[in-house]
Parts: structure tokens; C-alpha cells; sequence
């Protein structure tokens, strides 16, 4: 992963005939947050329409096309970002100081534990059984309420140290700046289902990792933490980590 890492790809964009990549006036920045933008409005919209939607066609073709849309969408952004990473201006470089290697793969892992179960029910997640909204107060929830966003800025502070462009922090921002409206945007619509039942989650939970706990209004059950969707996200990194420069070579092949 991180020696392909070392150097930018060598596929040619159509804007590298016409702009400079590597300037503080690349295109490529504006075009990765506007990606986000229609990313995050699909997303959300999506989200906001979900009880509208479940009535019109029902639950799981709800769930088959939001999967669809967010999973399309998600690609794009992937490959652009992989394309396009070491466009700007170089900021720092930290890949060859002793630790930082270490380090980013370490957080890269942890920030799957905390991006993939947050939904426990895999079954719901691939539509096979009904989906439903639920009020999780187990595992990585007890540790924060919003693990998804939590994973996303662990996973940002790693890669922007690690690649350390402007295209690269760019990017991070406009993915934490989403997903810390979807904090607030999550929070609203399920406090207008559930009501008071979830007006007391948000006073045993925390936004902020482990918040809760150390305020007391809430204790770690280590083997909530025994799940299959645990151990499915452990094997996921494993397989990520030894198709990574194949992915990096496949996102290389579409010129985006």
C-alpha cells in the first residue's frame, strides 16, 4: 500500500492537458467537493425520505435503491480520490520518518471497526430480511453514538498525514464537515420517530468517543463486542490490506 503511495499515479486526467496538477490552482480539489456535495445530498436526502419511501414501495426495495445510489456514488468518489490524491501542493512529507507507516495503518484499521458495524444487523443491511430503524445501545455504540463519523476523521487524520497534499486535505474536510452534519441530521430525524425514547439514549450515549463513559452515564461490555459483524470488519481489513495496491492500480485504469 504505502510504497505505491510514494508516487502519483501516472494515469492522465483530462484536465492535466489543460491545468496544472500539482499547484495551488489545481481544478481537481473544487471537482472532489462538489463529488462530496452530491454524494452527501443523495445520502442524506435519501435518509430524510426513508419513512415517505418505505410507504410508497416498501422497506426493501427502500433499502436495495439507497444502497444502489450511496454505493454508485461512494465508488466515484474512491476513484476520483485515488486518481487524483498527490494533486496540489505537497504541504508536508512525513512517509519515510520512522512510525508514521505504522501508525496510519493502525488508525486506518481502527476507523473500520468504527465505519462498518454500526449497523449490527447484516441481514436488514443487504435487505434479505425487513429493514428497520433501531435504537442501538450495544458495542461501539456505548463508545459513541455516532461511530460512522468518528471512523470517517480517524480515517482522514491518517491518510491527510499520510499523503499530505492539498487535494488530500481538501477532501478530508469536506468528508468530516458531512459527516458531522449527519451527526446533527441522524440525531434529528431519529428523535423525530422515536421521540422521548430517544431523548434518553442521547443522555446515556455520546457524540464524542467514550464521553459517556467517562462521565459515568455509560459502561463498556467487552463482549458486546463479540459479533459477527465484528469479526466480518477484522477479515475485511485483513483483505484490504493485500488487494490495496491492486485497487490503487484498478482505480488507475479508469482515466477520472
Amino acid at each position: 500500500m504505502f510504497t505505491l503511495c510514494l508516487t502519483p499515479l501516472l494515469a492522465v486526467s483530462p484536465w492535466t492537458a489543460v491545468w496544472p496538477t500539482h499547484t495551488w490552482f489545481a481544478p481537481s480539489p473544487l471537482i472532489m467537493l462538489g463529488l462530496i456535495l452530491v454524494f452527501a445530498t443523495a445520502h442524506s436526502g435519501l435518509a430524510a425520505l426513508r419513512l415517505w419511501a418505505e410507504k410508497q414501495v416498501g422497506a426493501r426495495l427502500y433499502r436495495i435503491a439507497f444502497a444502489l445510489v450511496s454505493l454508485s456514488l461512494a465508488l466515484v468518489l474512491i476513484v476520483y480520490f485515488l486518481n487524483h490524491r498527490y494533486d496540489g501542493v505537497q504541504l508536508w512529507q512525513v512517509q519515510n520518518m520512522p512510525g508514521v507507516q505504522a501508525c496510519v495503518w493502525i488508525c486506518s484499521a481502527i476507523s473500520f471497526l468504527f465505519l462498518y458495524p454500526a449497523t449490527f444487523n447484516l441481514l436488514e443491511v443487504a435487505a434479505i430480511t425487513k429493514p428497520q430503524v433501531h435504537l442501538y445501545e450495544t458495542g461501539i455504540i456505548r463508545i459513541t453514538r455516532h461511530p460512522q463519523m468518528v471512523g470517517q476523521v480517524i480515517w482522514c487524520l491518517a491518510h491527510t498525514l499520510w499523503i499530505g497534499t492539498t487535494f488530500t486535505l481538501a477532501t478530508s474536510l469536506g468528508l468530516v464537515g458531512y459527516h458531522l452534519f449527519a451527526v446533527w441530521h441522524g440525531d434529528r430525524r431519529l428523535s423525530k420517530r422515536y421521540g422521548l425514547a430517544f431523548t434518553e439514549l442521547q443522555q446515556r450515549t455520546s457524540v464524542i468517543p467514550f464521553l459517556a463513559i467517562v462521565q459515568g452515564r455509560q459502561s463498556l461490555n467487552l463482549k458486546e463486542f463479540l459479533r459477527p459483524a465484528y469479526v466480518g470488519v477484522t477479515v475485511f481489513v485483513l483483505l484490504f490490506w493485500w488487494g490495496h495496491p491492486e485497487m490503487i492500480r484498478a482505480a488507475g485504469s479508469i482515466h477520472w
